[in-house]
């Protein structure tokens, strides 16, 4: 297995990684883990493809998760299956109101907590969005995949996948 999740914040990425992995020794990525520096700064790009290229030299398999195009596109070469998670606005942000404390971003759910307001605007924008990290750069990855794929579009297609 070399797979790519990839959608807006909240999407499900993290949730569907960990179940698709269930209880096997499958390497996940996070590309939030490689995308950022302590501040919150993003890295200079290639800092963070010089991880992910560490990371895809030493894994026989893995799961990789973001919405990171720039990284995704990276990994592509390499990914067996991507999976675009694309279950609308309105579910990402209920996701990202339910989100457990997630302690390797954040050093406490407090401080986790006070970025929520700006999280969820940032999740509202994702079909506006011309960045990196927004749908349009999304769908063109995805339309421009040539390997296996697919896209979901509803919570109730997550657990046929």
């Amino acid at each position: 297995m070399k797979l790519v999740l990839l959608g807006n914040a909240g999407a499900g990425k993290s949730t569907m990684a960990r179940r698709l992995i269930g209880g096997r020794q499958i390497p996940r990525l996070s590309l939030d883990e490689i995308a950022w520096d302590p501040g919150p700064q993003r890295k200079p790009l290639h800092e963070s493809l010089e991880l992910l290229n560490d990371f895809l030299k030493t894994n026989d398999q893995w799961v990789i998760e973001g919405c990171y195009s720039d990284l995704v596109e990276a990994a592509l070469g390499q990914c067996t299956e991507l999976r675009f998670l694309n279950p609308g606005i309105e579910v990402c942000v209920a996701h990202c109101h339910r989100r457990p404390w997630e302690p390797e971003k954040f050093s406490s759910a407090q401080q986790q907590d006070a970025m929520l307001e700006q999280l969820v605007l940032w999740v509202k924008q994702y079909e506006i969005r011309d960045d990196e990290y927004g749908l349009k750069r999304h769908r063109k990855i995805f339309e421009q995949f040539a390997g296996s794929k697919r896209e979901f579009t509803s919570l109730i297609s997550y657990d046929e996948g």
